[in-house]
């Protein structure tokens, strides 16, 4: 049949995980799709969002799935950038200013807000963990957004991830002071900076 064969074409491109909305996008009713999910007994990650059960489990990406709204930051963004060597003990996602983030605070996550204007400054695409593409803001974001929150954040963090940026090939000191300069941390930033240069 025709929609089983679109549903196992967007399994593979996901790489075990199916997603109705996607389904529904390629023009597969709800009703193929949930008899689908029971014949493949496709395991249930979120509302929405089915796993087989020889796929690797992608947190990161089902989270930014089902949170649309969410873009991974901070202690987050740090280690998908390797700019630290250790995992998170929580995942950190920013959200626009008035983004109802009650589920995600009740799994844990720790969110971050910010001005509607400057969400999406500085986002790019990363494969997660998992190897899916995942929203995740670059290295010079990521560095402002830590000095941002300094307060909430070891300073050891912040220093490490700074040290690691430096020593990056790719790294664009000019755009972080941009983005420094927007939100309003340059002379904390020049201050760092005058230190390990």
């Amino acid at each position: 049949m025709e929609y089983e064969n679109i549903l196992k074409s967007l399994m593979e491109e996901n790489q075990g995980i199916l997603m109705a909305a996607k389904a529904l996008d390629a023009g597969v009713s709800k009703y193929h799709f949930y008899k689908y999910v029971k014949s493949e007994e496709l395991e249930k990650a979120a509302p929405g969002i089915y796993v087989s059960a020889d796929a690797w489990g992608d947190d990161l990406y089902i989270l930014q799935a089902r949170y649309a709204g969410v873009i991974f930051s901070h202690e987050t963004a740090l280690y998908l950038l390797d700019l630290v060597d250790r995992e998170p003990l929580q995942i950190t996602v920013t959200a626009k200013g008035k983004y109802n983030a009650q589920k995600l605070t009740e799994q844990g996550v720790k969110i971050y807000r910010i001005k509607p204007e400057l969400h999406t400054l500085g986002v790019r695409e990363l494969p997660s963990p998992g190897g899916h593409q995942i929203r995740v803001y670059n290295a010079e974001r990521t560095i402002c957004d830590m000095i941002r929150s300094r307060s909430n954040i070891e300073i050891q963090d912040y220093q490490t991830a700074l040290r690691s940026y430096l020593r990056l090939k790719e790294k664009n000191i000019p755009l972080l002071m941009e983005y420094a300069e927007e939100f309003h941390v340059a002379a904390i930033l020049r201050t760092y900076l005058e230190v390990l240069l």
